[in-house]
């Protein structure tokens, strides 16, 4: 697959235009725009209730340059299938004119890891060729910041917030990705705005397969984050860097999911001097704070680091790098 130039983006169309109502910042309208710009062919959006659904369709005002349906919060993956059966059916009678269209569901991850996990399981199940992007900005933001299956440990939110009780949410964050690769789908990848080519290409990848893709995007929420609106890039980037959220992907070849590491992490895998510590990424965000203020609580930042470090080892060697 050739390498995307900037130019060719440029001279792309516009699937999700400017004059949407997300806050400043907000990591979300980046990767749709770039995911979308990676389909050549016509595409139909499934978009569950969240903040992307909210501030880009408020009637009688539309940014998307898509045929474009609204789903519930818990059943984007659902409506996505239906779509995606209709087509096949339309097909069958001759009077569907396009040869290939991309069915995209996107839903955040409260939509995804929690109360959107049943269709979005059973979806991949039935082996529906749909594409679905899941906006991870880690908790619940559109209807208030609650913690979700996707908020890592120790951050705060309204429903899990720091004080004497607890120092933020006290579990740690699903790994939703391999969950879905257990699915045994065609194809699943995580990926990060700071890197667009690496995520153009597996959207590339993904609208391509045979069969169901699961595309996971580290997507920063300066209102959630509490982060300046001007860093939301630089926190896609030292997500990777640290290894909270490395980039991978898996492929079904002969029957099998086969984990590969991609370029940005996979720099890391070889000079591990490159891994920088978490705490350079957990103390840009105010969701954080309490780690740091009055006084830096070195027990809970070292708990989250090992957890970094686990979840990198158990990454590395699936795809063969350890």
């Amino acid at each position: 697959m050739s390498v995307v130039k900037p130019k060719d983006l440029a001279l792309t169309e516009e699937r999700l235009a400017p004059g949407h109502r997300l806050c400043p910042g907000c990591g979300e309208p980046t990767t749709v725009k770039l995911v979308l710009k990676a389909s050549d062919d016509p595409v139909i959006v499934c978009s569950a209730t969240g903040c992307l659904e909210v501030s880009t369709s408020i009637y009688p005002y539309t940014s998307w340059n898509v045929p474009w349906i609204h789903s519930a919060f818990e059943n984007a993956a659902a409506t996505a299938a239906g779509v995606e059966a209709a087509i096949k059916a339309l097909k069958r009678k001759g009077v569907y004119k396009y040869d290939k269209v991309n069915v995209l569901a996107v839903a955040g991850d409260g939509g995804t890891f929690d109360i959107g996990f049943q269709a979005l399981s059973g979806a991949f199940e039935r082996y529906h060729r749909i594409v679905y992007l899941l906006l991870d900005n880690e908790a619940y933001m559109n209807t208030g910041i609650q913690r979700s299956g996707g908020t890592p440990s120790y951050a705060s939110t309204t429903t899990s917030p720091d004080g004497r009780v607890i120092p933020g949410k006290i579990q740690t964050k699903k790994q939703i990705s391999r969950i879905m690769v257990e699915h045994e789908p065609a194809y699943v990848a995580t990926i990060s705005a700071a890197f667009w080519q690496d995520l153009i290409q597996k959207a590339k990848k993904a609208f391509a397969a045979d069969g169901p893709a699961f595309l996971h995007s580290i997507t920063p929420c300066p209102r959630g984050w509490r982060h300046a609106d001007n860093i939301s890039i630089e926190l896609c980037r030292l997500a990777v860097q640290t290894c909270i959220f490395p980039l991978w992907e898996a492929e079904k070849v002969e029957g099998k999911m086969v984990y590969k590491l991609s370029a940005p992490s996979k720099q890391i895998a070889k000079n591990p001097d490159k891994k920088k510590p978490v705490v350079e990424y957990l103390k840009l965000q105010g969701r954080y704070r309490h780690l740091f203020k009055p006084e830096e609580k070195t027990d809970l930042i070292n708990k989250i680091q090992e957890w970094v470090d686990t979840e990198w080892d158990i990454i590395l060697e699936r795809c063969g790098e350890k």
